[in-house]
Formats: structure tokens, C-alpha cells, sequence
């Protein structure tokens, strides 16, 4: 391995870390500017009073362009990061393994997203919508297998006797 990569989560796990929930949005462009703008005085979603897949429609104009989008929760027991690399601190040669380390940090969190698309409502087929799915997955794989589990997968026709 030629460098070490870490990400610290502590500074937002205290109540003085950044909250940005509804203030997270995901964008069906490129922004190429990383810096401070008044995006809330230009930015103005406004909601539809539309719903499609049981999903608020939102409206909102980006550069002369109609946007539509919704606002969705992350699932219960996930959050979302914002995350910047760290400035490295100054360390003697002496201190360092020869490779390079890459440190970041969380500067924020938040616990929903606003998802915006060009030409069509959202719905629950939309990609990043569907993405949410891969956390049952994720859950179905990783959880813990009982003997239970293992009793009923080598008998399936077998019933419980409890």
C-alpha cells in the first residue's frame, strides 16, 4: 500500500457539529467553481403541490432551466457526510512512513437530500433512488447468521416445534 487514507467522523458526531439537512441538494449538472456564492439568493425550490410515487414534486429554475425534483429522507440509521480533506499538519521527516497520507475530515452532516432532474417528475425509478435499495442488501448480507437460521436452511420443509 503506498499511502495511508483516513476519514475522521468525530467533529460531527457532537450537537455542535454543521447541520445541513434541507440544505443538501443533488444537482443533473457540473458545477466547476468551488467557493462561497449566495446560491439561497438565487436558488428558490418551491414545492408543487404535486405528488407521483408518493414523492413531493419541488420546482426550481437553475441557469434559465426548469428543474423538478423531491426531497428524500435517508434511510433510519444512516446520515449523510460532507467531507473536505484535511490540511496537513506540519511533521518531521522522520514522522512519516514514505508514502503519502491522505486524511479527511467531516465538516457536516445532514439526513436528507433534495434530488432535482431536467425533463421528467422524480420517481422511486430514478438512479439514485434506486441505489437506496443496495442498503437492504448491504443489511441482508452482513447480518449475523443464528443457528436458527442455519436449522431452517438445511430443513426447509422443516417446522418449528416451539
Amino acid at each position: 500500500m503506498k499511502g495511508e487514507r483516513t476519514i475522521d467522523l468525530g467533529g460531527v458526531t457532537s450537537s455542535s457539529a454543521v447541520d445541513l439537512t434541507d440544505q443538501i441538494h443533488q444537482l443533473p449538472c457540473c458545477i466547476k467553481f468551488n467557493g462561497p456564492s449566495p446560491v439561497s439568493h438565487y436558488f428558490k425550490p418551491k414545492s408543487t403541490g404535486v405528488e407521483v410515487d408518493a414523492l413531493n414534486v419541488k420546482e426550481a429554475h437553475f441557469r434559465g432551466r426548469k428543474l423538478q425534483g423531491t426531497t428524500v429522507t435517508l434511510p433510519h440509521g444512516y446520515s449523510g457526510f460532507v467531507i473536505g480533506k484535511k490540511t496537513p499538519a506540519k511533521r518531521k521527516a522522520s514522522d512519516t512512513n514514505g508514502g503519502m497520507t491522505d486524511s479527511w475530515q467531516a465538516n457536516a452532516k445532514f439526513q436528507n437530500i433534495t434530488l432535482w432532474n431536467h425533463d421528467n417528475l422524480p420517481s422511486k425509478e430514478d438512479a439514485f433512488l434506486r441505489a437506496f435499495h443496495w442498503f437492504d442488501v448491504a443489511k441482508a448480507l452482513h447480518k449475523p447468521v443464528t443457528a436458527d437460521d442455519m436449522e431452517s436452511a438445511s430443513n426447509p420443509g422443516a417446522t418449528s416445534t416451539d
